[in-house]
């Protein structure tokens, strides 16, 4: 028997939703996403309607909460990798330049 799926986050649009998968895909978190063609009707229905859902397994639903607690308060200010030094976004969970883990910085 499969796993059951949760929806845990329903983002504003396609690259928010690819941002946050991969976000958590990077913890080991199964990520479905849904609704992505809806965007193309952006406009000709209501805001909510072009969501973007974002699942994880139930078994990954409690982790996975965390991280989006984490990503909705993130100090937009940034980071500075303590690997190469480089300035990324506080969207970034790793370095666009060399890859070091954000978590790393702790």
């Amino acid at each position: 028997m499969s796993e059951a799926w949760c929806k845990v986050y329903d983002a504003g649009n396609a690259l928010e939703a690819h941002s946050l998968k991969g976000m958590l895909e990077a913890r080991q978190i199964e990520v479905h996403l849904s609704g992505e063609g809806l965007g193309a009707a952006a406009g000709e229905l209501p805001a909510n309607v072009v969501e973007v859902g974002v699942w994880v397994k139930a078994s990954q639903q409690s982790c996975a909460h965390l991280l989006l607690e984490e990503y909705e308060h993130a100090d937009p200010s940034g980071w500075i990798c303590s690997a190469c030094g480089e300035a990324n976004g506080s969207q970034f969970e790793l370095c666009w330049q060399c890859g070091q883990d954000r978590l790393a910085e702790s």
